[in-house]
């Protein structure tokens, strides 16, 4: 569990090293907001579109050692997004993060649930604590190491994506044993017992758009903070750079704390349950606060960070008890669908930044949160149901 989380942690830290960029990018560069929500979503997209077709084929087929090619893959965009100021050329290398990204993501969620036990939701908060943890960092990377080195600076991290695969590697390792062992054994393939009651497939269709429309607001809401809010920072508050990206730094730190404590809960008072802790407090705040003196901002960051994203990797459980057959497909499709939303975000935010204007823009995106009331039509779910 442990070894997987560092993992996704290295993943992501690359993964969010492009937002990061983005003030030095337009600083240096002279890049439009439009121009950068496209690399964004470049990246975010093909990770979101190839997720859930790796996440189908590790279902019928898993591959062990497609872990470490995809941080290979990880490795090479993030070597051309270090060295280049072409933009086609950083588009091009956004493409290589994204397929590095798509393959970890559903495969790292097998490993995770292969580990996992009876322990689901803890399991799985362990795995995306890595995750988050990584996006926590990109932002202090930004600000201590990109604002002094600028845009080579993303080059220090190539050592730290070569120590990726050699870890993941070892894993596959491991993977490859489990899998074999299985086979020898003449053991099905796990299959997660869902603690949902049973549910007709329309139910089922209707609980997954419930959902999706959950992280699609969640997504989009928290795209606008780790790329663009620290434009407003800087604009409204008159705040430098560095002060800005430590700033969402707090947001993300903080949302990796709601993160962890959000599985090991869903465990013990039910998915649904922490779902909807995730909804009632953050919604007032979120619509605030554009609105709050700059005392305030660190406050609402952190309350927001930490209910907003408790529910992040519960949804990801949520829905492979909805489809406990296809653990790898549901990973992959929520996850994906995830990235895809933060890709779509990304480049809209940004064209309404270049529109509108940052001022106008952030009250906008701070009113989105209130979709997430769907919340309270999902199917209740039953608590400490065990997994095998």
């Amino acid at each position: 569990m442990i070894a997987i989380a560092i993992g996704h942690l290295i993943n992501d830290t690359v993964q969010n090293i492009a937002p990061a960029m983005f003030p030095y990018l337009a600083r240096d560069l002279g890049f439009t907001f439009t121009q950068l929500g496209l690399i964004s979503f470049v990246l975010n997209m093909v990770s979101s579109t190839l997720q859930p077709v790796i996440g189908f084929i590790s279902d019928k087929k898993p591959i062990a050692y497609a872990l470490p090619i995809g941080m290979m893959s990880v490795f090479i965009g993030l070597s051309m997004f270090a060295f280049t100021n072409q933009y086609y050329i950083l588009l091009i290398a956004a493409i290589f993060l994204g397929f590095g990204s798509a393959i970890f993501h559903p495969e790292g969620s097998r490993v995770s649930f292969m580990s996992a036990g009876n322990k689901r939701g803890l399991s799985q908060s362990i795995y995306q604590v890595g995750g988050n943890s990584g996006q926590a960092i990109a932002p202090l990377i930004g600000a201590f190491i990109l604002d002094a080195l600028g845009q080579r600076g993303a080059a220090v991290l190539l050592l730290l994506v070569a120590i990726g695969i050699v870890l993941l590697f070892n894993i596959s390792k491991w993977y490859a044993r489990q899998l074999n062992a299985e086979k020898l054994n003449q053991k099905q393939k796990k299959v997660l017992i869902s603690s949902l009651p049973p549910l007709t497939k329309k139910q089922v269709g209707i609980a997954l758009i419930l959902l999706f429309t959950i992280i699609f607001a969640r997504s989009f809401y928290t795209t606008n903070i780790q790329n663009y809010y620290v434009f407003y920072l800087i604009d409204h508050y008159d705040l430098t750079t560095r002060i800005g990206q430590i700033l969402i730094f707090i947001f993300m730190a903080f949302g990796v704390v709601g993160t962890f404590f959000g599985g090991s809960l869903s465990d013990r008072i039910g998915r649904k349950n922490v779902i909807l802790l995730s909804v009632v407090v953050p919604i007032p705040l979120c619509l605030l606060l554009p609105y709050m003196p700059l005392w305030l901002v660190p406050v609402f960051l952190i309350i927001i960070g930490t209910l907003i994203m408790i529910s992040f990797s519960v949804t990801v459980v949520y829905a492979q008890e909805l489809v406990p057959s296809k653990i790898g497909t549901m990973a992959g499709l929520t996850t994906g669908f995830a990235f895809g939303m933060g890709a779509v975000g990304s480049v809209a935010i940004g064209w309404l930044l270049d529109t509108i204007g940052i001022e106008m823009t952030m009250k906008i995106i701070s009113v989105l949160p209130i979709i997430l009331v769907v919340a309270f039509l999902l199917p209740k779910d039953q608590v400490k149901k065990e997994l095998s």
